[in-house]
């Protein structure tokens, strides 16, 4: 059986599989067109977030038994329609947890204390160390949407810094926040007013797009700060470029955005002083980028082998 890997998934995943007695090719990231002339050479399909397994590629996939994505989300991939055509994805939902909330607490600082600006303001040969006043986190409020392995994980460490923690989950009970030391609202616009910082840790589907949009981003208490290190568009790009724009929102610190990799034809793209955005690093270390790909190559090694994967996505 043969296995395509993708996207510069990390060298551990074509070794585990031909361990298991795989058939590997290794290409870079692929278009739709790309991808449709090939994908019927092969069981199985390891990819990150680049490459889009898209209802027309599914529907070329005669051969294909396992789409895995070496990382959380799989919004790049029409799980609907895999799961019609009986073929199983999975995903790595622990692998890039410690490495994604390190990165949310070094966005939230980095917005905090103005360190890009500041970085830049040197860059430039200049010394104006008194437009760079920034706050500590120390003693403040962090609103935490979504309380996953990712959430939680970030509302730990900032527990240690000394924050108070504001939990918004649907899914999560109060007594697994209290746990931890947080308070739990019921809705979204409750946290709002409450909290100095907010980040979202939710996965990106219909009810979680624009969650913070231009009808409530200003129910949020003015001089907070945001951190998107999720998926692009569950803040609005629109409705957090306005409330930068005019003060009601003290910064931003976004990972992601809304139309990856194209940063220059985005409307992020160099529109507010006080916004910092990076080329969505949150799961990129070295340790992540091994995890995920050890486990979801070990996955498809077993739904090959006629076993069930240890973490689907989807029913088959």
């Amino acid at each position: 059986m043969k296995v395509l890997v993708l996207d510069n998934v990390n060298e551990v995943a074509e070794r585990n599989l031909k361990s298991a007695g795989l058939e590997v090719e290794v290409k870079k990231s692929q278009s739709e067109d790309e991808l449709c002339q090939i994908i019927n050479d092969y069981d199985a399909v390891i990819l990150r977030n680049t490459t889009k397994i898209t209802p027309k590629v599914i529907e070329t996939a005669d051969k294909l038994k396992v789409i895995a994505r070496a990382g959380v989300g799989v919004d790049n991939i029409d799980v609907e329609d895999a799961t019609k055509k009986g073929i199983w994805v999975v995903n790595s939902p622990n692998g890039n947890t410690e490495a994604t909330a390190e990165h949310t607490i070094a966005m939230m600082l980095a917005v905090a204390r103005n360190i890009p600006q500041g970085y830049d303001n040197i860059r430039e040969g200049k010394f104006d160390r008194s437009k760079f006043v920034g706050v500590e986190l120390w003693g403040k409020t962090l609103g935490i949407a979504g309380f996953g392995k990712i959430g939680s994980r970030v509302a730990e460490i900032a527990k240690v810094l000394g924050m108070d923690i504001v939990v918004y989950d649907p899914y999560s009970t109060a007594e697994k926040v209290q746990k931890a030391g947080g308070k739990k609202v019921e809705n979204i616009e409750e946290l709002f007013p409450l909290c100095d910082f907010i980040t979202v840790h939710v996965p990106k589907n219909k009810d979680t797009v624009d969650l913070i949009n231009s009808d409530n981003i200003y129910k949020i208490k003015k001089g907070a700060r945001l951190i998107n290190c999720a998926r692009g568009g569950i803040i609005n790009e629109k409705a957090i470029i306005k409330a930068l724009n005019d003060g009601h929102i003290a910064g931003a610190a976004l990972d992601v955005f809304e139309a990856e990799p194209d940063i220059q034809n985005s409307v992020l793209y160099n529109c507010c002083p006080n916004l910092i955005i990076v080329p969505h690093l949150g799961a990129s270390t070295v340790e992540a980028q091994i995890k995920v790909a050890d486990d979801v190559s070990l996955q498809v090694a077993d739904v090959l082998a006629g076993k069930l994967p240890k973490t689907p996505v989807n029913k088959i």
